[in-house]
């Protein structure tokens, strides 16, 4: 609410201002890839991906700074889609509180999940464990793609704060001066600090600390809210990159009435890289997941424990990357002795 009351105010002081002439751009990427899986039909290995993304950027006579976004996904039969969108206000001062916190960012639309941006941000020298599609995880971030309302600002010494709010999440975007009516599920936040240890103490250089928690109202009944949480330590020391990250999150109560009958998830992931010079860099990540809860099917654990291990290369040549990975996973889909394994030569042009 807090955060609307803020939109509303800077609205009327936009109108009493002009703007500049602003600027468009457009950039994307394209990758293709070929693929291979263990064990399984792979038919036409090779895939293709593709984004362009338009944005736009402009500056008021008050010194506040509009920027607009809207980026491109790929469809069935290789159609263009429109992805997500984003309007964002800079150097936003806030009454009362911009001596102590300094600009703030606003910003409005489907871009920019908190959450989803953080859920695997271990080091790697081209995936991440199941980023080539080894193995069947739950992620973090579920309210990603969904329109809300988000605010960006650095605090002293916490570091770099990134809240969201959603009124409603899961349904269609709405045009202007339309609403999504009784569609999707109900509210969500996300929100996520990054903190640069050395803020805190110069013997910690090269440490971040990231942390982010979302919840989604689940609508019905006596529905259990859905919650998800993480925290990630990353050290940086010349060409050498560590990183240790712990998820925790569940999708909430599935069954009007039923409690606690939905899986939960609690995953770690361990990678490192290293840089042999600055074009290339090899790494090696280890994910594994446990899922609980009193709906699933009685068995042993091991069949409830999801591990990937991933070994990845990435060479640099300009605006091209090259890159090649190695996973393996067992009890894949958290189904006893299944396997997940691939290998993924990929090459990405971003323009």
């Amino acid at each position: 609410m807090k955060i609307t009351k803020i939109l509303v105010a800077l609205s009327f002081l936009f109108a009493t201002v002009t703007a500049s002439a602003g600027e468009l751009s457009v950039t994307g990427s394209m990758e293709t890839t070929y693929q291979s899986k263990t064990g399984k039909v792979t038919g036409n290995p090779l895939g293709m991906d593709k984004e362009l993304k338009f944005s736009g950027s402009t500056e008021l006579d008050n010194g506040i700074t509009v920027s607009v976004m809207q980026d491109t996904g790929d469809a069935t039969n290789n159609a263009f889609v429109f992805g997500n969108s984003q309007i964002s206000f800079g150097n936003v001062m806030i009454p009362m509180l911009s001596d102590t916190l300094g600009a703030a960012t606003i910003y409005i639309g489907s871009d920019s999940d908190p959450v989803d941006a953080i859920d695997d941000i271990t080091p790697n020298a081209y995936e991440e464990a199941n980023g080539s599609g080894s193995g069947s995880y739950v992620d973090i971030g579920k309210s990603a793609g969904s329109t809300g309302i988000g605010i960006k600002l650095d605090l002293p010494y916490l570091g770099k704060v990134n809240y969201k709010h959603y009124p409603r999440t899961g349904s269609t975007e709405s045009g202007d001066n339309a609403v999504s009516g009784d569609t999707g599920e109900g509210s969500a936040t996300s929100v996520t600090i990054k903190t640069d240890m050395a803020a805190i103490d110069p013997l910690l250089t090269g440490l971040t600390l990231t942390t982010g928690y979302g919840d989604r109202d689940n609508k019905g009944g006596d529905n259990e809210d859905s919650t998800e949480a993480t925290v990630a330590l990353n050290y940086a020391y010349g060409p050498i990159s560590v990183g240790y990250q712990k998820k925790y999150s569940t999708t909430g109560q599935a069954t009007v009435g039923a409690l606690d009958d939905a899986p939960e998830y609690k995953d770690d992931i361990v990678g490192i890289a290293y840089a042999v010079n600055d074009a290339l860099s090899v790494s090696y990540n280890h994910m594994e997941s446990y899922r609980f809860g009193n709906d699933l099917t009685a068995g042993d654990q091991e069949a409830n424990t999801q591990v990937t291990k991933a070994f990845s290369i990435g060479y640099a040549i300009g605006g091209m990357t090259i890159g090649f990975q190695d996973a393996k996973t067992d009890e894949s889909g958290y189904v006893l002795n299944a396997e997940g394994d691939s290998r993924t030569l990929g090459l990405s042009v971003a323009f």
